[in-house]
């Protein structure tokens, strides 16, 4: 039966000790005794010392020491890139070889490590030194030091009991693996008080809310100034402290497992791009400090330089960013859609409309295939309906720029109430996302658009103002319908008034400018309306006069300005005439392919021109 003694005791330096002797015989053996003079505890075994002192450990003999890595301290390459290895272990008298690095073991193991090393190289609050007596090692300390390595270093590697200071843990783990009877295994614990006084403070308030208040930042400040603490040590605390919030921690390690791929191959492709992206992302709404993310980079880049896969529009990169985090479910990290990242994803389709990018849809397309293997497989039934609430919304994208296109741009559209309850719904969905959202969607970037015309402006300017009066119930969507119906109904009238009395101006009328022949135009124009049945009640004198004023600018275009800017190539002239002409750039477009049919011109002149080339 294993037995184990505990011997407990203070340093005057604020450092803890706890000795813990194991064996079958650890009662029977005398293993300590205090050197009152020199102010020193001494451990020891048939070839074995440690010398605790005021300033430091003394050793000799075989062992060596291990703690808990902290996060964001420098490891091995070896050690850093597989995620079971939590522990640091070093071996009194090991180093690397040079070539192939491989461990060497000399028969050099005495050292002597002072107090403030040992909590700057190993962890800042708690470490372990060890060492074994056996009968069954060999004799030369370099052999028992690769055997101790063979026989207890994966599980000290490994182990969680020392992170966890498990100390009873640890020892009935580590005695069995000896496979001897008759051996002893010496474990000193060291415990620097004041850094564990900070660590525990900082752990406490952290955990609560995920953040440091004024008062209680004072309060690390004060506690630190008067431990001590340097700055350094303190930074290393609070960084280990804030891994180790689950929330936290699960995130950051799955951004090193990623990063660790990456770093095997050399490079990052655009796939574990896109992930690394959207956990930084989560990070930020997580609450989750940057500088975790940034010790990675550093630790797994270092000397190394990535190759990132090839370049892809930012929209794009957005997109794939925040469809990868639906898989980040399955290592147990909220990735959820929120509001902003649905905000996004809507951008983003609308900047692929525009560029007319078909990458958008191929990337939702692969991910759709990708999920339903994954769920075919097991995966959880959720990643589809967060995917279904996506396209719920990119498909109200579709339709809303689809609804509002036809009312802006298209004459003769039928606008029926079930289409203005269309845009209703969809405007209190995208509301929902941000306030404001539908406009800037929708309709800044329309009325900033060249080729809304006069009575698209007119619509769109009803819609905007009226949508809102229907949710708020201070409009009714039947007074909505009847006042865009008006508008519609006076473009319609406008439409065919334009065509009569261009037809009559160019082939009866040598001049219409005075108000008698104007009046004359506008009898026979009425006289044709209700002879065709499309007026049924007196021509409104504004749509008559605005007709008039359009032949009037189009006549001062085509025979003035239009020869001048083909000739000059002048494209600043065209501008500034549909800038303050007020007429639809559509409707001047077509007045310029007539003109250059009926000359026998190249329209590819014209397409430069407006093109400003």
């Amino acid at each position: 039966m294993q037995k184990d003694i505990r011997l407990h005791g203070q340093l005057a330096n604020g450092i803890e000790y706890f000795v813990l002797v194991v064996g079958t015989e650890a009662y029977q053996r005398y293993f300590f005794n205090i050197v009152q003079e020199a102010d020193e505890l001494r451990i020891f075994s048939p070839g074995n010392e440690f010398v605790l002192g005021q300033k430091g450990i003394r050793f000799e003999g075989n062992g060596g020491h291990f703690c808990e890595y902290m996060f964001g301290v420098e490891q091995p390459t070896s050690d850093l890139t597989k995620t079971e290895i939590i522990n640091r272990l070093v071996m009194n008298g090991a180093c690397l070889e040079e070539e192939g690095g491989g461990l060497h073991f000399s028969e050099q193991t005495s050292g002597h490590e002072s107090y403030d090393t040992i909590f700057f190289e190993g962890n800042a609050v708690c470490n372990y030194f060890f060492c074994v007596h056996s009968p069954r090692l060999s004799r030369k300390l370099g052999e028992q030091q690769q055997e101790l390595v063979r026989l207890l270093g994966k599980t000290l590697k490994r182990t969680p009991a020392v992170g966890e200071e498990r100390d009873d843990l640890l020892v009935d783990e580590l005695f069995p693996l000896l496979q001897d009877e008759g051996a002893q295994l010496f474990i000193i614990k060291l415990i620097n008080t004041r850094h564990k006084a900070y660590r525990d403070l900082f752990r406490s308030l952290y955990f609560r809310s995920k953040k440091i208040a004024d008062d209680d930042f004072a309060r690390l400040m004060s506690l630190a100034s008067g431990h001590q603490i340097d700055r350094y040590q303190q930074e290393r605390m609070r960084i280990d402290v804030m891994y180790r919030h689950p929330l936290n921690r699960r995130i950051v390690d799955e951004y090193r497992s990623i990063l660790i791929g990456c770093t095997a191959r050399g490079e990052i492709s655009t796939l574990e791009n896109a992930r690394l992206n959207r956990l930084k992302a989560l990070s930020v709404r997580n609450k989750i400090p940057g500088a975790l993310f940034f010790t990675l980079d550093e630790l797994l880049n270092k000397g190394r330089n990535l190759k990132e896969a090839r370049e892809e529009a930012d929209y794009i990169a957005q997109t794939r960013q925040i469809l990868e985090g639906f898989f980040l479910h399955q290592q147990e990290i909220d990735s959820s859609i929120d509001r902003d990242d649905m905000l996004t994803l809507i951008k983003a389709k609308k900047w692929a409309i525009a560029a007319r990018d078909h990458h958008f849809d191929q990337l939702m397309l692969d991910f759709s295939r990708t999920c339903d293997e994954k769920i075919r497989d097991g995966a959880d039934p959720a990643l589809l309906e967060g995917f279904s609430y996506v396209i719920t919304y990119l498909d109200r994208l579709d339709s809303t720029l689809s609804l509002i296109g036809q009312l802006a741009f298209m004459e003769n559209v039928r606008i029926t109430e079930e289409m203005l309850q269309g845009l209703l719904e969809h405007r209190a969905a995208f509301e929902n996302l941000e306030p404001g959202c539908f406009e800037e969607l929708f309709v800044k970037e329309l009325f900033e658009n060249p080729y809304l015309g006069r009575f698209g402006r007119m619509k769109m300017t009803a819609l905007m103002e009226g949508l809102p009066l229907v949710q708020e119930d201070q409009q009714t969507l039947e007074a909505l319908h009847s006042r865009l119906i008006a508008v519609d109904q006076e473009e319609r009238l406008y439409l065919m008034v334009l065509e009569l009395v261009r037809h009559r101006v160019r082939n009866f009328y040598s001049s219409y400018g005075t108000k008698a022949e104007q009046d004359v135009l506008r009898r026979e124009v009425l006289e044709e309306l209700k002879a065709r049945k499309k007026l049924a009640v007196d021509l409104p004198d504004h749509v008559f006069q605005e007709t008039v004023t359009t032949i009037q600018k189009e006549a001062v275009y085509l025979q003035s300005l239009l020869p001048t800017i083909i000739a000059e190539k002048n494209a600043h002239l065209r501008e500034d005439f549909l800038a303050n002409a007020g007429l639809d750039r559509f409707y001047v477009e077509e007045l310029e392919r007539e003109y250059y049919e009926q000359n026998g011109l190249d329209l590819e002149e014209m397409y430069q021109i407006r093109q400003g080339l």
